[in-house]
């Protein structure tokens, strides 16, 4: 499918770009926009009679006394109640949710995963979905699970939702159009977009095969962190998150849609395309955003601040400074501190740690990350840099150095991670990454004055 143009028999609301799916600025907006002239109606939500014959239905992110209420106002062909028939439960076998410990498998440990590879299997968003790990408890509604995604074809007729938990997607290559009730969102490498829990979309392959990674989170809704003292700028800059503008189908035709809940799958068939939103005004809805937006902060005099500076979004816990998850992004950037060990420092602490590799080479790990790879630092595990990062930071030259053609991000989570069956036998495992510490020398010297 060519990016320029939309699905077939699909109405966008008017762009400046035409057919090119567009996109409104700004994260947690109350946006409104419609596809055809009048759908939404004007000072109030529920009108006696919507124009053209639409339904009013209202789409809630959060409990109605929430503060502030996350809630997205929908005009619509038929209600959702059109969309639901009865159900039959399905098996998804690599897509799994939280609780889930198998007493088999070792999770305590350091680990490193090559990129899954794909197959000759033809994969759609569904089938090909990987879980690595699971934290927390789908059913209480908090922690995550992490996934790699292979997908070699679209979605036909084919819908989805995911009742459990809001999707971060991270592409790592090829591209994807998620055709959501609320708009489009064509999505690439370097770009990240937020599914949210209850919203409807079918998975397109505009160029594949397609690889990335998922955060599925079970909790509360990723946010923009506080800035605290570095203020009203940088890090990821709201005007840089783009929500869709809205786009509907009117196509009877037989579709499957699949509902995940409480860690099951079911489906339901019906008659036509759920995606017949004609008009929405709201606060809750899909969004993405590019990662070369992203403005790092860094220490400009001595020292290495903590990972925390460089996150890009957060999702809240109950305890407050500790997150369900954070999804932090190291990019290029300059690196000028003086006499410091520069790259991230020899550390454990309470929260575990799952990466991904995008692109290029992360400083701490010069050899065995690849793009497409993940490693897991689980709570209160030891981790840092290998013996060629630590001699290289140790005896580099510390004028300013640009750390360049790189990005890689972090899934962290105050939970532990348990690894799923597929991580621990079938994935990519590098079974000697353990061994990347090993050559580490005792330098101990106990000369005053000695370094």
């Amino acid at each position: 499918m060519n990016e320029h143009t939309l699905p077939k028999g699909m109405v966008q609301a008017p762009t400046p770009a035409g057919t090119t799916p567009g996109y409104m600025p700004g994260f947690g907006n109350d946006f409104e926009t419609e596809a055809l002239p009048g759908a939404l109606p004007q000072g109030m939500n529920s009108p006696q009679k919507c124009n053209y014959g639409l339904y009013g239905e209202q789409l809630s992110g959060t409990a109605f006394t929430a503060h502030p209420p996350e809630r997205t106002w929908t005009y619509r062909i038929r209600p959702s109640v059109k969309h639901s028939h009865r159900y039959t439960k399905i098996d998804l076998p690599h897509w799994k949710s939280a609780p889930l410990v198998d007493p088999d498998v070792i999770s305590l440990g350091q680990y490193r995963w090559d990129p899954v590879p794909y197959t000759e299997e033809k994969l759609t968003w569904l089938t090909g979905m990987r879980t690595m790990t699971t934290a927390g408890d789908v059913n209480t509604q908090v922690g995550m699970a992490s996934h790699i995604y292979l997908v070699t074809e679209g979605m036909q007729n084919e819908y989805f939702y995911s009742a459990d938990s809001e999707l971060l997607v991270v592409p790592q290559e090829g591209r994807l159009r998620f055709a959501t009730e609320l708009g489009i969102i064509d999505l690439e490498p370097k770009e990240i977009a937020i599914i949210p829990r209850g919203l409807v979309y079918r998975v397109e392959l505009l160029e594949g095969p397609a690889r990335g990674f998922v955060c599925e989170n079970y909790g509360q809704k990723f946010e923009l962190p506080g800035r605290g003292p570095i203020g009203a700028n940088a890090m990821a800059n709201p005007r840089d998150f783009k929500t869709p503008v809205a786009a509907f189908e009117d196509r009877e035709v037989p579709s499957t849609l699949t509902i995940k809940w409480c860690g099951q799958f079911h489906e339901t068939k019906i008659g036509q395309s759920p995606l017949d939103v004609v008009a929405w005004h709201g606060n809750y809805a899909p969004v993405k955003y590019d990662l070369r937006t992203y403005c790092p902060v860094g220490a400009i005099l001595f020292d290495h601040p903590d990972p925390s500076i460089f996150t890009v979004l957060t999702a809240p816990s109950g305890v407050p400074g500790t997150a369900n998850i954070d999804f932090v992004l190291f990019r290029e950037r300059w690196m000028v501190a003086e006499d410091t060990f520069r790259p991230p420092w020899y550390h454990k602490n309470i929260m575990s740690e799952l990466m991904g590799n995008i692109y290029g080479q992360y400083d701490a790990k010069p050899q065995g990350f690849v793009p497409g790879g993940m490693s897991l630092h689980n709570m209160m595990l030891p981790h840092g840099p290998d013996k060629n990062a630590f001699e290289g930071a140790s005896n580099a030259n510390l004028g300013p150095d640009k750390l360049d053609n790189t990005m890689s991000f972090m899934f962290e989570t105050r939970f532990p991670q348990h690894l799923t069956p597929f991580a621990a036998n079938e994935a990519p495992l590098q079974d000697d990454y353990i061994d990347c510490w090993e050559s580490l020398e005792k330098k101990f010297d106990g000369t005053p004055g000695k370094k």
